[in-house]
């Protein structure tokens, strides 16, 4: 164990910097080294850190209350496209001026969508009205690594 004012003259004298490495320990720890370099290491652990997290993607498909058929497979194609790529989906439909009042054709509409999607995601939350939206999310089952 070093007091701090032989540290700090060690330190002088091979030209580099004290750095304090665990303030809160008792006594605190300190590590003699290049204080620039120090901060590159630490930048770069940060980066690898967080590069290493997984990055949540969620696609969103929109429907109206009263989406055609033709319509409604187009987009059920590319939700399954979004799922098997591993991104959570986001349907909603979105209710315009006085079509609020077909909010059960709405909520169908959604729960025939996520019973489409049963074998490529499971539904995150069920239909849920919001404002002049109403939402339903799913996650995927089995996520492919790119």
């Amino acid at each position: 164990m070093v007091s701090t004012r032989e540290a700090l003259k060690l330190a002088d004298d091979m030209e580099l910097d004290l750095v304090e490495i665990s303030p809160k320990a008792d006594p605190p720890v300190c590590k003699i080294t290049d204080y620039q370099k120090f901060l590159y290491h630490q930048k770069k652990k940060l980066k690898e850190i967080k590069a290493k997290t997984a990055k949540v993607v969620v696609k969103e498909i929109r429907f109206g209350p009263n989406t055609d058929e033709h319509d409604y497979n187009f987009k059920l194609k590319h939700a399954i496209k979004f799922l098997q790529d591993g991104a959570k989906v986001k349907a909603f439909v979105f209710f315009k001026g006085r079509t609020i009042l077909f909010k059960e054709k709405g909520e169908i509409l959604l729960l025939r969508f996520a019973q489409d999607l049963e074998e490529y995601g499971k539904v995150e939350q069920l239909p849920k009205l919001e404002g002049k939206r109403m939402i339903i999310f799913m996650n995927p089952l089995g996520q492919r690594k790119k």
